[in-house]
C-alpha cells in the first residue's frame, strides 16, 4: 500500500512536471514570438516564482504596469528579491510615478549592486531634478504673470478711480463756477437796476432846462466853435438873455 501510494505521488508529480515544462515551452514560445497574451496565460499556469516573475514581464511589455507590479510582488524568492525590486521601479516609472520608482531602485540596490539599476536610478533622479527646475521656472514665470495682472488692474484701477475723482472736482468746479457766474450776473443785474433808479430819481428831481436856457447855452457852445447836435426843447416866447447865466 506504501509503495501505491509512492507510486501515484510520483505519477502526480511526473505528470505536473510534464504540464509544467509544456505550459513553459509554449510561454516561451510566445514570448519569443512577441505574443505577450499567450506568454502570460502560459506562464500562471505554472505555480512557481520563476514563472511568476516571467509572467510579470510579459504583462510588462504588454504595458499593463499595474497588473504586473502586483504580480511581482507576489513573488516570495529571496534570490529573486533585487531583481523584482528593479522590474518594479521600471512599472512605476513608465507609470510618470518618479517617487516610487527611485525608492523601489534606491531598495534593490540595497540588495545587491546592478549597473543597469543604478543606471536607472540616477536617470530618474536627473529627470527628477529637471522637472522640478522646470515646475520652479513655470511658478516663477506665474508668478510674475500674477504680479503683472495684479499691478495692471491696480493701475487700471488707480486710473479710474482718479478719472472719477476728476470728473466730479471738474463736475463740482463747473459748478461753482457756473454759481459764481449766476451770482455775478444777478450782481450786475442789481447794480444796474439801482443805477437806473438812481437815474430816474435824479431825472425826476432835477428841474428841467428853461427855453431860455437853452438858447444861452446854445449862444455859447457857438461862441466857442463848438457845433451840437442838440434842437430846442420847445419855441416860446424870448426872454432876457443879455447874460448868459
Amino acid at each position: 500500500m506504501k509503495y501505491f501510494i509512492s507510486f501515484l505521488v510520483l505519477s502526480v508529480f511526473l505528470s505536473a512536471s510534464l504540464f509544467d515544462f509544456s505550459y513553459l515551452e509554449e510561454a516561451k514560445k510566445a514570448y519569443n514570438d512577441k505574443n505577450y497574451t499567450k506568454a502570460q496565460e502560459n506562464y500562471a499556469k505554472v505555480n512557481s516564482d520563476e514563472s511568476k516573475f516571467n509572467e510579470a514581464d510579459s504583462l510588462y511589455r504588454q504595458k499593463k504596469y499595474k497588473e504586473a507590479i502586483e504580480a511581482y510582488e507576489s513573488i516570495i524568492e529571496p534570490k529573486l528579491e533585487a531583481k523584482k525590486l528593479h522590474n518594479i521601479g521600471n512599472s512605476y516609472a513608465q507609470m510618470k510615478k518618479m517617487d516610487e520608482a527611485i525608492k523601489s531602485y534606491e531598495d534593490a540596490l540595497k540588495i545587491a549592486e546592478d549597473n543597469d539599476t543604478k543606471f536607472n536610478l540616477e536617470l530618474l533622479k536627473k529627470k527628477k531634478e529637471e522637472q522640478k527646475k522646470k515646475e520652479n521656472k513655470k511658478n516663477d514665470k506665474d508668478d510674475k504673470k500674477n504680479k503683472d495682472d495684479k499691478k495692471n488692474k491696480d493701475d487700471k484701477k488707480n486710473k479710474d478711480d482718479k478719472n472719477k475723482k476728476d470728473s466730479k472736482e471738474k463736475k463740482e468746479s463747473d459748478k461753482k463756477k457756473s454759481g459764481e457766474e449766476d451770482k455775478n450776473k444777478e450782481k450786475k443785474e442789481a447794480e444796474e437796476k439801482k443805477q437806473q433808479k438812481q437815474m430816474n430819481e435824479q431825472n425826476k428831481t432835477q428841474a428841467p432846462i428853461s427855453n431860455m436856457e437853452e438858447r444861452k447855452w446854445q449862444k455859447m457852445l457857438n461862441q466857442r466853435g463848438v457845433n451840437t447836435l442838440m434842437i430846442p426843447l420847445n419855441k416860446g416866447k424870448k426872454e432876457n438873455e443879455s447874460n448868459l447865466w
